[in-house]
C-alpha cells in the first residue's frame, strides 16, 4: 500500500495525498510520512480526524460524500480493490440504475475485516488489474467488465439484458466493445445470451421491451419487426416507433410498449397525443406493457397473429 501510494502521487506530503484522496488516508500512509499512532490518536480525540474504518482515518469531519464512500472502499480494502459493477458504471455516466451501496471488488479470498455501512465488498477471482480503468485515479473498472460482471450475477435474465442494453442506449459503450469482454471474463454466466442480446442490439433493438418483442417473435414463430422506425406525424414532427410490421393487405401495425412510468398522468396524456398524431388510414396502431410482454408472451403473439402479422420465413 505504502510503495502504492508513492507511487501514484510522487513527492506530496500526507495533507496533499490525503487531499488527493478525498480527505482521507490510510494509517499506513501517515506511517510512511512519520505520523505515529499516538499523534493519530492525538488528532482523534480533539476531533480534528476521524476513524472512518480500522485503517482509515478521515482528515475531515461531517458525513462522508458519495466519493469519499468510493474512496473509502478501495482504500481500506487495499490494493488491488476497485470501484466496481453499478458503482463504476455510475462513474462513467450509466442513469436510472443507482443503488445506494457502494461495490467494491477485491481478490478471492480477500479479509477486509469488519462490514463498512453502505460498502459491499464482492471477491472475484478475475484480474482486478486487466479491469481496472487506467484513465481514473480512483481505482475503478472499466465500464464493459463492470457491466458484464454486474448483469451475469443477477437472479433475473430481463435484469441482465436490460442493463447491457442501457448501456449501449446511453451511448456509454458499443455492442462491439461488450462483446470484447465476454471471452475476456471467461467463465462468465450467460455469455451466451449476452451474446445473442448484443447481436440484437447491434441490430437496431434500443432497449429491454424491444429485447423482449424480439424474443416474443422467436418464440412464437412471428416475423421480426422494424424497429425505432422514424415517422413524421400530422404535427409535423419526427418520432420513432418501438415496432413496426407490413401486413399482407398493405398496411402497417405499429405496437408501442408502455413501460411503468406511462401511468404517469402527464407521460400518459402525451403518449395519447404521439398516438393521434401518428394515426393514418394505413396504420393500425396497438399498444401493449413491459409486463404483459414478461408475463403474458403468448396472450400478445395471439393478438399479433390475428391482426395479421405473417410468420416468420
Amino acid at each position: 500500500m505504502i510503495r502504492r501510494a508513492a507511487a501514484l502521487f510522487p513527492g506530496m506530503g500526507w495533507r496533499e495525498l490525503a487531499g488527493a484522496q478525498d480527505g482521507l488516508i490510510t494509517r499506513a500512509q501517515l506511517r510512511a510520512h512519520g505520523i505515529d499512532n499516538d499523534a493519530v490518536r492525538h488528532r482523534i480525540a480533539t476531533e480534528r480526524w476521524v476513524a472512518r474504518s480500522a485503517t482509515v482515518i478521515g482528515t475531515t469531519t461531517g458525513g462522508l460524500t458519495r466519493a469519499q464512500l468510493m474512496r473509502l472502499g478501495v482504500l481500506h480494502a487495499g490494493a488491488p480493490a476497485i470501484i466496481g459493477d453499478l458503482s463504476a458504471a455510475e462513474l462513467s455516466g450509466l442513469r436510472s440504475w443507482h443503488r445506494e451501496e457502494i461495490t467494491v471488488l477485491v481478490p478471492q479470498g480477500s479479509d477486509v475485516g469488519q462490514p463498512l455501512a453502505g460498502i459491499r465488498f464482492v471477491e472475484t477471482r478475475r484480474s482486478l488489474a486487466a479491469m481496472r480503468d487506467p484513465a481514473r485515479r480512483l481505482p475503478t473498472c472499466r465500464l464493459e467488465p463492470a457491466i458484464l460482471h454486474f448483469a451475469a450475477y443477477q437472479h433475473s435474465p430481463r435484469t441482465a439484458e436490460g442493463v447491457v442494453a442501457a448501456a449501449v442506449q446511453q451511448g456509454l459503450t458499443t455492442p462491439d466493445r461488450l462483446a470484447a469482454w465476454i471471452p475476456r471474463m471467461r467463465p462468465l454466466r450467460w455469455a451466451r445470451m449476452f451474446r445473442e442480446t448484443l447481436s440484437e442490439i447491434a441490430d437496431g433493438a434500443q432497449s429491454v421491451a424491444e429485447l423482449d418483442v424480439l424474443h416474443l417473435c422467436h418464440a412464437f414463430g412471428l416475423a421480426t419487426p422494424r424497429r425505432q422506425t422514424m415517422r413524421h406525424g400530422t404535427d409535423g414532427r419526427a418520432r420513432y416507433t418501438d415496432c413496426e410490421w407490413s401486413l399482407p393487405d398493405g398496411r402497417t401495425l405499429i405496437l408501442e410498449v408502455d413501460g411503468a412510468f406511462h401511468m404517469e398522468v402527464a407521460h400518459w396524456e402525451a403518449d395519447l397525443a404521439r398516438q393521434r398524431a401518428l394515426a393514418a388510414p394505413d396504420r393500425i396502431q396497438i399498444r401493449c406493457t413491459s409486463r404483459e410482454l414478461r408475463d403474458s408472451p403468448d396472450r400478445i403473439a395471439r393478438d399479433l397473429r390475428l391482426l395479421g402479422v405473417p410468420r416468420a420465413v
